[in-house]
């Protein structure tokens, strides 16, 4: 016999059969959390705050006082193996009373659920022979500034401006079938800088991949010989000055002594100011003895940290018989030196935007009358240099210049209608011989900031649901699983549903409007031992429409059966 339900979320039940299907409603029901149980558990509370973020909910309290609010539909609670949903008032509790461990232990179960997906992605690269393409960024996650309420909020640079609130370190793999996935988020206090992180979302991306290129221990090891080299002038300058400084004490002892010796009332006048002078010396000799010490204290903690990281490349280059070749793009915040040596030695192809802005002024020197600049954009032009050695940069660096133009107008003068930025790369595709594809090359990196865009304005995690940290990072890594698992979900109900011409096809239709129209728009549910009809409501935005997800064979067959033998046991019944 059907069974009919009314919904004013749509698009939240067949994901909900998806989230199912592939284990995630098990896996989180299945976690413990240290909560007391009064009608409805904490486990079931979390998987309503997911559903909260998939749906898109600006606000914790939407979940009971929207428009049509998700605590009063119970197809949606149902397909997600609920028998009904909390008060958002006792989802809240739930979330400020999770500690940290027991946040991460489900974010160990939304890892483990999209592990199969993420193996999938890179199977089919390897088979295509493409390399890994990375891309990092960190986000800030403002809050009111006049907020003391949130723990370990910092004040920081977001969005151009000094906030008050937390940052986000995210990494995304470019997919060949879903176009994007989310890697990781790593929660920060909101005075991160993007400079202190790059080596952190380079671990993160292969840690969550399993995957990593093959380290080049040939340019490290010729990196600390260079670096042993770079020391001996200042090892012999401290020679040197050891040396004065002990002549500098030497004579000023002989003055002192002398001093105490001399009996002539006109000469001690005259060893006195010569004490002073000695003293004077020896503070000089001091002071650049202690400097170049500095120096050489830093520079043989470098070289330490240098051959530490050569010990450990070479062990994870003999535990990596098949290395992939992988490449990573960031912008310019994490553009500095240390950070590029540090990809290039991890074995990345490196593409970023120099940190330093004084290389633009170097590199605009470099600039003449006679520089052939080609084209790149509509406002964009570019001019580069092969293996250039910058100063303080430990290995040479594709390098190009780019020039912007920023106003319309030409008789306003140049300085004030072009803006300048440097690109650099490092690795094996010829950049400086194309530069059109070097520039799509990295400004299509712009995939992770439509990513942080789609975050944000349609999950709205720049809106934090919640105060407690544990809390806070909880949304984070949800808000990322809803972008994947939603693409994961377009293709399985693709794959699942009957294709006729009243099929609402979810593979033209971009995550947003997904979320924010199909995801709440009214709809019936009629299910029997046959499947699952989902019906638009004829007032709603996709009247017409509807999926059909029939039951597997083996399902229909078992229903089938179990009917056959109810109606013979009702004859049997009957003729008694």
């Amino acid at each position: 016999m059907a069974q009919e339900q009314e919904t004013q979320h749509a698009l939240l039940v067949p994901w909900g059969h998806f989230a199912r299907e592939i284990g995630l409603i098990s896996g989180l029901e299945a976690i413990k959390l240290s909560q007391k149980v009064y009608e409805h558990t904490p486990q079931a509370k979390v998987i309503e705050f997911l559903v909260a973020v998939l749906s898109g909910a600006k606000y914790l309290q939407d979940i009971s006082l929207a428009a049509h609010p998700l605590d009063k539909d119970l197809a949606v609670a149902q397909a997600w193996g609920q028998p009904c949903w909390a008060d958002y008032t006792g989802v809240s509790r739930t979330l400020k009373s999770l500690s940290w461990a027991e946040a991460h232990e489900i974010v160990n179960v939304l890892e483990r659920v999209s592990q199969p997906f993420l193996d999938g992605e890179l199977s089919l690269l390897r088979s295509q022979s493409c390399r890994l393409q990375y891309d990092g960024d960190l986000t800030g996650l403002p809050v009111s500034n006049t907020s003391r309420t949130y723990p370990n909020a910092a004040y920081g640079h977001m969005s151009d401006e000094i906030r008050l609130g937390y940052q986000a370190g995210v990494v995304s793999l470019k997919s060949p079938r879903y176009g994007r996935l989310w890697l990781s988020v790593e929660h920060h206090a909101g005075d991160t800088v993007s400079c202190a992180q790059a080596e952190a979302l380079v671990l993160a991306a292969e840690k969550r991949s399993g995957q990593r290129p093959r380290r080049r221990i040939e340019l490290l090891k010729k990196r600390i010989e260079a670096f042993v080299q770079s020391r001996e002038p200042a090892e012999k300058r401290l020679v040197r000055q050891r040396v004065a400084l002990a002549a500098a004490q030497s004579a000023k002892q002989e003055t002192v002594a002398q001093l105490r010796e001399e009996t002539n009332p006109k000469r001690i006048p005259i060893l006195e100011r010569r004490c002073v002078r000695r003293e004077k010396a020896v503070q000089v000799v001091m002071k650049k003895l202690s400097k170049t010490q500095v120096w050489l204290s830093k520079h043989l903690e470098q070289e330490k940290t240098l051959r530490e990281r050569l010990e450990q490349f070479e062990r994870e280059n003999a535990e990596n018989p098949q290395p992939l070749e992988a490449c990573f793009r960031l912008d310019a915040g994490f553009g500095t030196y240390d950070n590029i040596a540090l990809l290039i030695e991890m074995g990345y192809e490196v593409y970023v935007k120099l940190h330093n802005h004084k290389i633009v002024q170097m590199l605009k020197t470099r600039v003449t009358s006679e520089t052939s600049w080609v084209r790149v954009g509509n406002n964009a032009e570019m001019v580069a240099w092969a293996g250039l050695q910058l100063q303080h940069c430990p290995y040479p660096l594709d390098i190009a210049l780019e020039r912007f133009y920023t106003g319309q107008t030409h008789t306003v003068p140049a300085s004030f209608r072009e803006k300048h930025s440097a690109l650099a790369h490092f690795g094996v595709t010829p950049v400086t011989t194309d530069l059109i594809a070097w520039f799509g090359k990295y400004n299509a990196r712009q995939t992770i900031e439509a990513g942080i865009k789609e975050t944000k304005q349609v999950f709205y995690l720049n809106r934090l649901k919640v105060r407690s940290e544990p809390a806070i990072y909880l949304q984070e890594v949800m808000t990322i699983f809803a972008a994947n698992f939603i693409r994961w979900a377009t293709v399985w109900i693709d794959q699942h549903v009957e294709q006729d011409e009243t099929t609402l096809s979810l593979g033209k239709m971009g995550i947003k409007k997904q979320v924010q129209v199909a995801a709440h728009t009214s709809a019936k549910v009629i299910q029997n031992s046959d499947g699952m009809l989902l019906k638009f409501s004829p007032v709603s935005a996709f009247a017409g429409k509807q999926l059909y997800f029939p039951a597997p064979t083996r399902v229909r067959q078992q229903n089938y059966f179990s009917s056959f033998f109810t109606i013979l046991a009702l004859i049997a019944q009957k003729l008694r």
